[in-house]
C-alpha cells in the first residue's frame, strides 16, 4: 500500500481554460505555492497537485492548465474527459477573453467534457487592475448564470479570492454523489497499486 495515497480521502481532477495569457497559470500557481514568478505561455498542458482539507475532508486536486492558442485545441481537448470541476478563465481587461468564452470555451466543454455532472466555474481574473477593467462583474455574474457556472472574481496577483474560488468548487463537486464516488474510486485504485507503478498514478488516473 502506498503511504502517498493513503494521505487523501478522495481525488479531483480540475480543468483550467480560457484564453492564452488570462492567467491561468498565474492562478494555479498562486493557489498551490502562494508566490507569482515569470510564467510563460503554457505549451500544450502542464498540471499541479494540490493536498488540501475542505469540509472535513482531504483532497487531493489535481489541476491541469490547459493551453490557449488554437493550434493545443486538439491535444487539449483529452482533458475535458473525467474531470470533475473544469474552471473557465477569462482577463477583466480584455473582453475579447470574455467573448470568447461563448464563442469558443463552451462549446469545448459541451463538446468534449463526458461527465454529465462535472462543477463549472466563471473566474474573472487580474481584479487588481480594476482601473483598466473593460469587463463589469455583472456581466461576468450573467453569463455565469447563463452557462450553468458558479462565479468569482480573483486576482492571482494580490492572491485575492485564489484560495477561495478553487475551495468552493472542490465543496459544490462535494455535493454532488456521483463525482463524490468518482474521488473515492480513484483513491481506491492507487491505494490497490504497486509501489512501483506510483510515479504513474497521477497521469494514469488523470487521463483515463
Amino acid at each position: 500500500m502506498s503511504s502517498s495515497s493513503a494521505q487523501y480521502d478522495l481525488s479531483f481532477k480540475i480543468l483550467l481554460i480560457g484564453d492564452s495569457g488570462v492567467g491561468k497559470s498565474s492562478l494555479l500557481l498562486s493557489f498551490v505555492s502562494n508566490s507569482l514568478e515569470d510564467i510563460s505561455p503554457t505549451i500544450g498542458v502542464d498540471f499541479k497537485i494540490k493536498q488540501l482539507t475542505v469540509g472535513g475532508k482531504r483532497l487531493k486536486l489535481t489541476i491541469w492548465d490547459t493551453a490557449g492558442q488554437e493550434r493545443f485545441r486538439t491535444l487539449t481537448s483529452s482533458y475535458y474527459r473525467s474531470a470533475q470541476g473544469i474552471i473557465l478563465v477569462y482577463d477583466v481587461t480584455r473582453r475579447d477573453t470574455f467573448t470568447s468564452l461563448l464563442d469558443i470555451w463552451a462549446k469545448e466543454v459541451e463538446r468534449y467534457s463526458t461527465n454529465q455532472d462535472c462543477v463549472k466555474m466563471l473566474i474573472g481574473n487580474k481584479v487588481d487592475k480594476d482601473s483598466e477593467r473593460f469587463v463589469s462583474k455583472e456581466e461576468g455574474v450573467a453569463l455565469a448564470k447563463e452557462l450553468g457556472c458558479l462565479f468569482y472574481e480573483c486576482s492571482a496577483t494580490t492572491l485575492e479570492n485564489v484560495h477561495k474560488c478553487f475551495e468552493e468548487i472542490a465543496l459544490k463537486i462535494m455535493e454532488v454523489p456521483s463525482l463524490v464516488e468518482e474521488g473515492s474510486t480513484i483513491v481506491t485504485k492507487n491505494l490497490l497499486k504497486p509501489k512501483s507503478e506510483d510515479q504513474t498514478t497521477t497521469m494514469d488516473s488523470c487521463c483515463s
